[in-house]
């Protein structure tokens, strides 16, 4: 069976992190493994504790994954410190694992860093360049190149830049821009595709970053092309965001398992 690994925060909430990963390999008939990197309490409200594990417990868990039950995919979610970004990227160098999928987790809802300027660096120069695609919202595109991006323009300006950097391939999201078409940015080196969706207002859009970075690994394990990866996570994030179950007080979790 198909494998792949979510390395990534818990999420006491189940809508992001670890919990979102693992339902949408589920959804996509593929395996999930984990390895967790921080610990969290929150709901859909707020995030009132976060603890990172120790970077060699990371370590230790991508190990004993991989080396039993291998992995097609991975797929790195909040790393939270520098020393857990580069146990990550040496454990991934080490087994040589494929498709790596970065969601370059660094700043909350709310405002807050969830990864310090130490951490930034050791993604930009550790974790990129190992990287099949980076995934990054405006924010975290904006934090990665220093420059403000407004327009659909910009944003494919900021996916040259982040490839630059090192990964093969960049998927800059829409949903931050403003518009009834929410635009991704898909650049590869070579060409540059607009991947166009409808945009879904929800009050319970918590964890689309993280499921669309899963979705994408997992169509990468099932041995998709990139593109089609791409196209077919954003329809599954569309989906789980017409769907949402309607839980929680605050910005809740989308929909993550398929119609059966």
């Amino acid at each position: 069976m198909t494998t792949a690994l979510t390395i990534a925060g818990s999420d006491s909430g189940g809508g992001a992190g670890v919990q979102a990963d693992l339902k949408t390999f589920a959804a996509h008939g593929v395996y999930g493994l984990s390895a967790v990197t921080a610990v969290t309490a929150q709901n859909s409200l707020a995030v009132s504790a976060i603890h990172p594990v120790p970077a060699p417990v990371v370590a230790s868990q991508i190990a004993a994954v991989v080396t039993d039950f291998g992995a097609q995919a991975v797929k790195t979610g909040m790393l939270l410190e520098a020393a857990i970004v580069e146990a990550v990227a040496a454990s991934l160098a080490e087994f040589k694992l494929p498709n790596l999928v970065v969601d370059p987790v660094l700043i909350a809802s709310s405002g807050a860093a969830l990864l310090d300027a130490d951490g930034v660096s050791a993604l930009r120069t550790r974790l990129l360049p190992l990287a099949r695609v980076v995934t990054p919202n405006r924010p975290e595109a904006e934090r990665l190149t220093g420059r403000a991006i407004a327009s659909t323009g910009e944003a494919a300006d900021a996916a040259r830049r982040i490839r630059d950097m090192g990964p093969a391939a960049v998927i800059l999201t829409g949903g931050h821009l403003r518009g009834d078409t929410v635009v991704d940015i898909l650049y590869d080196g070579v060409e540059l595709f607009e991947l166009r969706g409808t945009r879904v207002e929800t009050a319970h859009s918590h964890g689309t970053g993280c499921t669309f970075a899963a979705a994408v690994a997992a169509g990468l394990a099932l041995g998709r092309a990139l593109p089609e990866a791409a196209r077919s996570a954003k329809r599954y994030v569309e989906q789980g965001l017409r769907r949402a179950p309607g839980l929680g007080r605050g910005s809740g979790p989308l929909a993550h398992c398929r119609p059966v």
